[in-house]
């Protein structure tokens, strides 16, 4: 995980958001489940699962993108990567951050446009909940600025590195060692980041 003191902050805050979207699948399976049961066995249909299962595949992606970028999670092709030169190899890394930051703060501004005109026109969905539109999709955007804002701090600060320090660029925002994949893969690497495990 890059080491920047905004970093630091925004771990246990994500961390939080993360484990709730965890915990809310699991309560999103347990009342699918009902459902399916209740139709089977007693032609009964609560409404509306579906239409909440929507709405969080929507909102936990958007969270689980600055989840994934914490951890450097999102793809890289960087079969080629570690062959090239310090210097080049800081400079697309950098490139990488800036391209993701843009991206992502794209995403913000034409998003915006989502939960304001669902406001403007007090939409509702068509199934039997008829829920306001503006809460899912006010979430949803939420986590895209989130996103954006991690991923726009993430650019400037190895901008820095790109200055001060290559090395310590592509230490921090190059693609995962394959013993950091691993240790990932275990959930270690949310709650120790590689820096403070290396001498």
């Amino acid at each position: 995980m890059p080491s920047n003191p905004f970093t630091r902050a925004l771990q246990g805050f994500i961390g939080v958001l993360t484990l709730a979207c965890g915990w809310w699948f699991i309560a999103l399976s347990a009342l699918t489940c009902f459902e399916m049961v209740s139709r089977k066995l007693f032609n009964y249909s609560i409404q509306g699962v579906d239409e909440i299962g929507g709405y969080t595949l929507a909102v936990t992606s958007a969270i689980g993108f600055s989840y994934a970028l914490l951890l450097r999670a999102h793809t890289r092709v960087d079969f080629l990567l570690s062959r090239l030169p310090v210097g080049v190899r800081a400079f697309l890394n950098l490139a990488a951050m800036v391209t993701l930051a843009a991206m992502a703060l794209f995403a913000v501004y034409r998003g915006y446009t989502v939960p304001a005109e669902s406001v403007e026109f007090q939409s509702v969905s068509t199934s039997p909940l008829q829920t306001p539109l503006w809460v899912p999709h006010s979430v949803w955007f939420l986590g895209w600025l989130l996103f954006a804002a991690c991923a726009a701090v993430f650019a400037w600060h190895a901008g820095l590195l790109f200055i001060q320090d290559k090395k310590e660029l592509n230490k921090q925002y190059g693609p995962l060692t394959l013993e950091e994949e691993i240790e990932a893969e275990a959930g270690e690497i949310l709650h120790e980041t590689p820096q403070e495990r290396r001498p």
